[in-house]
């Protein structure tokens, strides 16, 4: 291929044929569908990335690495005659017509809740789900164990099973972390699991009714704690002290410290 000063979409088609072709990149030529999932991953978390550090060149590039890993899964595909990038582009043309009624259809909406309860309630019928357990169960299991039980449970609500008050939840919690305290008195850790996993889901209705996304919540968690306990670390070694020689009251008052200063220095 020659050279050029812009390339198009239809460029990056070419550029793959060439590299899964007969004369090709021999570690292209070696990669199938599951071979890749590491990559796909890794390009979906970098373009999120992109977006919460607002950094445009960065997204543009990451948006790039996700699109050539559709190109790539959609060329193994033909090359296996299952299907091709027009299929998949064709597919999700028709999916957004479909789903969206009240734009491309005849269905009055008036706010962007009925606008989901449409979306949903089309997307059922579409796959062919006959109850509302088919649609809890097709949220993927590899998703993130924060991510689905967020998903999960927005998708029951959908059929009105669901808290009608935040407080409701709040001391759902309270329950759940009670009970908690108690297996652990058991010692049983097969049943200080359970609790433990009950707590951590109820902990997530909270997010949704706060309308917070768990996952994003809970990284950014660990950041702060990680900026944190740099500043304790960073001020032990200005003055002249280890971490691991520090009593953990030693540790904690810089913690306390570092709680007034590190958002200063973000």
């Amino acid at each position: 291929m020659d050279k050029k000063e812009k390339y198009t979409y239809e460029d990056l088609l070419e550029i793959m044929r060439t590299l899964r072709g007969e004369n090709g990149c021999a570690w292209d030529l070696k990669q199938t569908h599951e071979s890749l999932l590491p990559n796909l991953l890794e390009e979906s978390y970098e373009v999120i990335d992109a977006i919460k550090k607002g950094n445009k060149e960065s997204l543009k590039e990451e948006l790039g690495d996700l699109l050539l890993q559709i190109v790539f899964h959609s060329r193994i595909a033909e090359e296996n005659k299952e299907f091709t990038i027009d299929e998949v582009i064709d597919g999700i043309c028709k999916k957004l017509i479909l789903r969206h009624p009240h734009i491309f259809g005849d269905i009055s909406v008036e706010s962007t809740e009925e606008i989901l309860q449409n979306w949903e309630q089309i997307k059922k019928k579409e796959k062919g789900f006959e109850n509302q357990t088919e649609v809890l169960k097709s949220v993927p299991e590899v998703l993130p164990a924060l991510v689905r039980a967020y998903k999960v449970q927005a998708k029951a609500a959908h059929v009105g099973f669901d808290w009608t008050d935040i407080q409701d939840v709040l001391n759902k919690v309270e329950e759940e972390f009670e009970e908690l305290k108690e297996a652990y008195k058991s010692g049983k850790s097969e049943h200080i699991m359970e609790e433990y996993g009950d707590l951590l889901f109820s902990v997530v209705n909270i997010a949704r009714f706060l309308k917070i996304n768990p996952e994003f919540a809970l990284t950014n968690a660990i950041e702060k704690f990680i900026n944190r306990f740099e500043y304790v670390e960073n001020t032990a070694i200005a003055r002249d002290r280890r971490l691991e020689d520090m009593t953990l009251e030693e540790m904690d008052a810089l913690w306390e410290e570092s709680k007034l200063k590190v958002s200063k220095i973000e």
